[in-house]
This record gives C-alpha cells, structure tokens and sequence, in this order.
C-alpha cells in the first residue's frame, strides 16, 4: 500500500503542497483531478523521490515509496523517449537497469494486452503515432512488473478515440498485472470512470477525497460540486439520475 502522510513539498520558499494524506492499496487506483497549478505534478515527483519532503512521509508497505520501484508514464508520449533509439532498446531499459530477468513471454504479453504488433518495437519514436507511442510508454512502465505506477496525464496528447481505447487497455492490464494506479487528470469524467477514489487538489492542498461513485453523486465543497457540474455540462460525465 502507498501511504502518504502529512506531506509538504517546498520549492524555494513557496510551498506548493501541504497536509497531503492519502492511502492507495494495491490493485486499486487513485485518480488525483485539479486545476493547472494545483499540485498534482508535484505529488508525483515526491513520490518518485525527485523531490524532498519538507515534511511528512511517503512509504510503500512500511518503507521508503522508491522501495518499490514506482514506474511513471509520461504526460508527452514521444518526449519520453529518446529519439536515437528504436522503441525496442527504450522499453528494455527499466530491466537494464533494475539487473533483473525477463520473464519468459512477458514482452510478448503486454504487447498483445496494449494491442501492439512486436515489430513496431523496432521503429523509432518518430516513426510512429502519438497513440503507439504511448502504448510504448505504458509497455516500459510495465515492463518490470512494478508494484505501483504513476500516470501523469496518460491521455491528454490523444485524439478522443485513442483516449477511449487507452483507457481501456490501462484498466485491463491493472486488472491482470494487480498494481496500484496513480493518475493525475484534468477528465473527470475518466477519473470517475476508471477511479476508486478520487482526490481533487485545489492550490497545493486536499479539497476533497472520495470514492469515485459518491464523488460523482455528491461532491461536499462548493468547489469539487463546480468541476462535477462543469463535466456535466461538457459531456464528459453524466449527471445523476
């Protein structure tokens, strides 16, 4: 379990998290929704251990959050790659570096659970599309088999279509591989489709923290009831009946 207490993250003098508490089990995943600004970003870089708790902890069972080895998939699928490289050499790179073993069919696995030919491996990042790419991005987080894995804005650079099947294949593998799931999202329709608690962050602090269903029933503060109404009124959630 991802255990987060009392946490505050400093950037020079402003302080740009405070008070954070929140608990993530494994095979559950925590969809962590907010404005620009708001801290989202933020809290995963301190989970990754990038950045260095002005107070509070981050633990995984008891131990340090980068015991267990969070993976992050990347916001910009394409930048996360390094251009010279095939894709292949890229999504290895966790299990170089870990000096761990592939287990026997892994690879080819994930690749059919994230719909991917094995060839496409074989391209560049610039040979193939945003979609591709950030399946790759989804394989390499994967690869190891960690624990726990941070999702920063999986979906935003995709086509609303891609958005869907993305979505899809993220909540199937969950399903098989079991490990908890951090997104951070501006869609709150998709944090409360894929969610099973949704946290809203507003100026570095919890507004709110509620399991996905009763979030989009009855959000408490005026603030988290605004951005409900606002996705209604946009199509991406559906209001209550």
């Amino acid at each position: 379990m991802l255990k987060v207490t009392d946490l505050a993250v400093k950037r020079g003098s402003r302080v740009t998290l405070e008070s954070i508490t929140l608990s993530l089990p494994a095979g559950e995943t925590l969809a962590v929704v907010g404005e620009s600004g708001a801290g989202k970003s933020t809290l995963i870089a301190a989970i990754l251990g990038l950045l260095k708790p002005a107070e509070g902890e981050i633990t995984w069972n008891g131990k340090p959050a980068r015991a267990a080895r969070p993976a992050l998939v990347m916001q910009e699928p394409r930048a996360a790659f390094n251009p010279a490289l095939n894709l292949r050499r890229s999504v290895m790179e966790p299990i170089v570096a870990q000096g761990v073993a592939l287990a026997a069919g892994r690879l080819e696995r994930l690749c059919a659970g994230l719909e991917m030919p094995l060839d496409l491996l074989d391209r560049r990042p610039d040979q193939v599309s945003i979609g591709q790419a950030q399946r790759a991005g989804i394989l390499r987080a994967l690869i190891a088999a960690p624990p726990l894995v941070l999702f920063d804005e999986p979906l935003s650079a995709l086509d609303a279509v891609t958005q869907k099947h993305t979505a899809r294949l993220i909540s199937e593998l969950q399903a098989e591989e079991g490990f908890a799931a951090l997104i951070v999202t501006h869609d709150l329709g998709y944090a409360v489709a894929h969610g099973d608690q949704i946290m809203v962050l507003k100026a570095g602090r919890v507004e709110e923290t509620a399991d996905a269903n009763t979030f989009a029933l009855t959000p408490q503060s005026p603030y988290c009831r605004t951005l409900r109404d606002a996705a209604i009124s946009l199509g991406a959630l559906e209001a209550a009946a």
